[in-house]
């Protein structure tokens, strides 16, 4: 048996998400039925995580098992990549792994990035790729109300309804604001994201930036940890899952 890790990037405006669902074409389902046309086997790939529809990924990272070995991987991913891209998929990379290396529970690190487009101007070249806001957005106090999201804490104001992990609490590693041009990157880094948490975080500070709320009501809708007071989510479509570390 030969376990092998795939690194992908998508576009999941036209999917229903990565995971597989009765309701529509997931990224998992399109990657699978490609695998097995070319591998000429069953292949059934598993994911680092979810991504809900229309968020994207420069970085996903999955794993397959496969009786036999992939000799030539420049030839398999230029198959691969042949049918996936017509999906707006892309097979970045295959590695070689031990077969008790799995792709969601070896993780050690996730990456996620939410890209803001802060001017006037509706975006042409990125339609559907990021989170477009007219309104001035106040950086400076971003940063502070991120800096009151790093740490240990129970998340549960940030966390969907539907969410069905086991606790709430939750470590951010690293939560960074940044301006490049006229986007606005925000960065999340933890071990794990609750459903809905990256997005819901994001929708708070741009009530922080937009001056809606201030530092001390941001503060206390932590505290309080509890959804009704949260700001609604920030869209899908300004979301990307970054990169995974192991």
């Amino acid at each position: 048996m030969f376990n092998y890790q795939i690194i992908i990037e998508y576009d999941g405006t036209n999917f229903v998400g990565w995971q597989k669902q009765k309701n529509g074409t997931s990224v998992q389902s399109a990657i699978e039925k490609i695998l097995t046309k070319i591998l000429k086997t069953k292949i059934t790939i598993y994911g680092s995580g979810r991504t809900d529809s229309g968020v994207h990924a420069q970085g996903q990272s999955a794993h397959f098992n496969i009786d036999y070995k992939i000799n030539n991987k420049f030839l398999f991913l230029n198959s691969v990549n042949f049918f996936l891209n017509k999906k707006k998929i892309s097979i970045l990379k295959i590695n070689d792994k031990k077969i008790n290396f799995h792709a969601r529970f070896s993780a050690k690190k996730r990456e996620y990035r939410y890209f803001i487009l802060n001017r006037l101007a509706p975006p042409s070249l990125d339609l559907n790729k990021v989170w477009h806001i007219k309104s001035s957005l106040n950086l400076k106090t971003m940063k502070k109300a991120t800096n009151l999201l790093k740490g240990k804490k129970n998340f549960s104001t940030f966390r969907s309804s539907s969410c069905n992990a086991k606790s709430p609490i939750k470590t951010l590693d690293e939560a960074i604001v940044k301006k490049i041009g006229d986007k606005i990157v925000i960065i999340f880094k933890s071990k794990s994201f609750l459903q809905q948490q990256v997005r819901s975080m994001v929708g708070c500070l741009k009530y922080v930036g937009e001056g809606k709320w201030n530092l001390k009501k941001m503060k206390n809708i932590i505290k309080l940890k509890k959804r009704i007071n949260c700001a609604p989510p920030a869209p899908a479509h300004g979301l990307y899952l970054f990169k995974i570390f192991y």
